[in-house]
């Protein structure tokens, strides 16, 4: 059984891969726990050193990671490159501070015992990745991870396997192989996974309803889960505010990443005496974006990665519209001529005409090919 990875821009393929199953999977997780029983006594310089190693590995391949963000997910490569970027900042960041909070914690004696806390392995680590930040996400585990002498599975989205496979290439053949592993998994093995006894700790970003049921399934094992899960995010611009900042970065918190991140500006709540100022500025801004292959340079928002989201996201304004919202600009399909294969919704802007209304927000998991971007809602 295989999955298939389409470019939400074109419908192109991008890459087909094997599911991990059978005796497969299994010869992979028990690579790991040997891997980690091996990894733990690698003492804490060695350890940030290979980490460091890796890194360097991943930052030569930079550009076609960035490109394969692109292609899988539909991110801009000026973003996709952005993140690229970010990951060695997070890692270098985390490998700075990993000696202070990885040393033993001296407390004070008490009846003349001496006391301390030691910081021992986990052992295994089944990340769950998301893929709207598909490289930063898997990071921030996977580099705390490794210096704390842990190994990671590596799970990542179906819409982006590659990063997954990039990651397992970077850390996977160290002096200690098998550091990071790329897993291709179901739904029913990704629960197989999480029920072995030889993984000891889960890592998930994504929906809440999927927190809810990884969380289940780890709970019947009594294993530490990190859950990072949804937002609802208002931004609010007061009557002292510098508009013309205010704009520029509300705007961008709503369409950066075509709005598929978990802090996206939702809605945008505006002190009376500049909601006409920061309309007409939040109009221009919006107007202003170039929509476009996510592989072109002069292309600022991309395609939305989810299949669905151009008949969801025009239902959200018509939502909107019919509970009192006029709408400001965008919200109608563009021609098919900048998505090859679909429809293009422009930025939306939807103020109220009156009174307060649930404004749209961005799309959400269950959403289309066709390329497209979010609604910014704004209440006076």
């Amino acid at each position: 059984m295989s999955i298939d990875v389409l470019n939400p821009f074109d419908q192109s393929l991008v890459c087909s891969l094997d599911y991990d199953e059978g005796p497969g999977l299994e010869a992979k997780i028990a690579a790991a726990h040997e891997a980690a029983e091996r990894w733990r006594e690698v003492p804490l310089d060695d350890r940030l050193e290979q980490v460091r190693e890796g890194l360097e590995r991943f930052r030569g391949e930079s550009e076609r990671i960035a490109a394969d963000v692109s292609r899988q997910m539909g991110k801009p490569i000026a973003q996709a490159r952005g993140e690229v970027s970010t990951v060695f900042a997070r890692a270098d960041h985390m490998l700075e501070i990993a000696p202070e909070a990885l040393a033993p914690e001296i407390l004070p004696p008490l009846d003349d015992f001496h006391r301390r806390i030691e910081h021992a392995p986990l052992g295994v680590v089944f990340n769950l990745a998301a893929w709207n930040y598909p490289l930063i996400i898997p990071v921030n585990v996977i580099v705390p991870a490794l210096a704390a002498g842990n190994v990671v599975l590596l799970k990542h989205s179906a819409k982006t396997p590659l990063c997954g496979q990039a990651f397992e290439e970077a850390f996977g053949s160290l002096e200690v192989p098998g550091l990071v592993t790329n897993l291709v998994l179901t739904h029913a093995e990704t629960a197989r996974v999480i029920a072995d006894p030889r993984v000891n700790h889960l890592s998930f970003t994504g929906s809440v309803e999927g927190g809810r049921s990884v969380y289940r399934q780890a709970a019947e094992r009594f294993i530490d889960v990190g859950l990072e899960l949804g937002g609802k995010d208002p931004a609010y611009v007061a009557e002292d505010a510098d508009l013309d900042f205010a704009i520029a970065n509300t705007v961008d918190g709503a369409c950066y990443n075509a709005g598929q991140s978990c802090c996206a500006v939702e809605r945008v709540y505006v002190h009376q005496s500049l909601l006409d100022d920061y309309l007409a500025g939040a109009r221009e801004a919006l107007e202003a974006y170039r929509p476009g292959d996510p592989l072109e340079e002069e292309t600022t928002i991309g395609p939305l990665a989810s299949r669905g989201a151009l008949d969801f996201l025009e239902e959200q304004v018509q939502d909107a519209i019919n509970r009192g919202a006029s709408l400001l600009t965008g919200g109608a399909r563009a021609p098919g001529a900048i998505a090859p294969r679909g429809g293009w919704l422009p930025p939306p802007a939807l103020p109220p005409i009156s009174g307060r209304w649930p404004v749209a927000h961005g799309p959400w998991p269950s959403a289309p090919a066709a390329p497209q971007t979010p609604t910014l809602g704004i209440q006076g």
